[in-house]
């Protein structure tokens, strides 16, 4: 004879309410959203007061007056100078670099392929580690570039520690470490633009300068405009290869807004005035960030209107 199995208690399964299911979705972007608010509020309020860590009894509310100091303070024009300078040369030269590279490497393949991903390996160094590999690279005494620069007859090329090639050697870096990002984005544009056009015009006998300047760069305008906000953004916030092949130096040659921010709060123990810098900065890159998604959406309801 058989016995019955007894009856054992089921599980039971947690369902959430559908009312609740969207706000415990959106729960990891709210405290995201929140740990990014906490730290900015913080920097709004120091910006607004006299503190110095040095002297922590004589923090006090002075509200605009970090700013109103910027008006006639040489340090910061000149901060806003060597950051728009160097910003500008950084993404003229990886823009026009990123797509000679892409154009080249346009046509499908194997070798195409192999060396994109080659390519890519500088951007997979973390910008600091590039740096310091770059400083020793172009150290006056034992730097593999400053030897053969001294084969080209360039006797005693300072590189970075010459404020004339500061800005140069600099950018080089950057250029080195950064045009990959722009060369892959616009690869990636031309390769998904429709052939329809290209094909006609090679049918009509149409010069292959006259479809880049009127086809292909006007197609490919929205993938250019969104590889230079990036850029333009990360560019004009840089600190890792300024700093770590400078510090800013020689004197103040490279003291863009993150590198001057820093000192300031490190060395000067300036807390307010350093908030205040970065309150600037994050301005700056507001407004950029604006126009360039402004008219890259102007764009698309162009192309959505010619289509």
């Amino acid at each position: 004879m058989t016995t019955a199995a007894p009856d054992l208690p089921r599980r039971r399964r947690f369902r959430v309410s559908r009312k609740v299911l969207p706000y415990l979705l959106s729960l990891p972007a709210l405290l995201t959203c929140i740990g990014i608010l906490i730290p900015f509020l913080t920097a709004v309020v120091y910006s607004l007061q006299r503190y110095r860590l040095s002297q922590p009894w004589a923090r006090e509310f002075n509200w605009g007056q970090n700013y109103l100091n910027f008006l006639t303070d040489s340090a910061f024009w000149n901060t806003l100078k060597v950051s728009v300078t160097y910003a500008f040369l950084t993404v003229t030269v990886e823009l026009l670099l990123g797509l000679g590279i892409a154009l080249l490497l346009q046509k499908r393949t194997r070798l195409n392929n192999f060396i994109s991903i080659m390519l890519l390996m500088p951007l997979m160094t973390a910008p600091a580690l590039a740096a310091l590999m770059w400083k020793l690279m172009t150290n006056p005494g034992f730097g593999i570039l400053s030897y053969f620069a001294t084969l080209l007859g360039l006797e005693n090329f300072n590189w970075a520690s010459d404020p004339s090639t500061a800005m140069l050697t600099v950018v080089i870096v950057d250029v080195w470490v950064y045009t990959p990002f722009i060369m892959i984005l616009l690869l990636a544009g031309l390769r998904s633009l429709p052939p329809q056009p290209f094909e006609a015009a090679a049918l009509d006998g149409v010069p292959r300068l006259f479809v880049f300047w009127r086809i292909t760069l006007p197609m490919l305008t929205p993938f250019l405009l969104t590889a230079t906000l990036f850029r333009v953004i990360e560019s004009i916030q840089q600190f890792d290869i300024i700093y770590a092949m400078t510090q800013g130096g020689p004197g103040d040659t490279l003291t863009v807004f993150q590198v001057e921010a820093y000192l300031n709060f490190f060395q000067s123990t300036n807390v307010g005035r350093s908030a205040a810098l970065l309150m600037i900065l994050w301005a700056i890159t507001y407004v950029l960030s604006n126009i360039f998604i402004k008219n890259w959406l102007r764009l698309r309801e162009k192309q959505r209107g010619n289509a």
